[in-house]
């Protein structure tokens, strides 16, 4: 399993639109291949800031099926238009956890 983390940079003012934009993106990501779970966290010291964690089957699920998608060009005309600057995404498996 593969941890995809990428922090969003929301542009002030927009958050409200983001997260509603958010809740229609995300049928879309969750309908494909590979995808198992995502969460979307909004940081309390810094509002327009989320944290979004995407776990995939495999990595490529991610970049080469998603990224490479139809469905992904719609994920950006809802989303991308939101970031300043456009988030780093990065890609991560796990080591160790604890808990649930």
């Amino acid at each position: 399993m593969i941890t995809e983390h990428a922090l969003l940079p929301v542009l002030p003012g927009r958050e409200t639109d983001f997260e509603a934009a958010f809740n229609q993106a995300r049928a879309i990501i969750a309908s494909m291949p590979g995808f198992r779970t995502l969460s979307l966290s909004r940081s309390v010291e810094s509002p327009g800031t989320y944290l979004l964690l995407v776990e995939w089957e495999t990595l490529e699920d991610h970049t080469v099926g998603f990224r490479g998608s139809p469905e992904y060009q719609q994920w950006r005309q809802l989303l991308h238009h939101f970031y300043e600057p456009f988030p780093v995404v990065e890609h991560f498996v796990a080591v160790s956890s604890a808990g649930q």
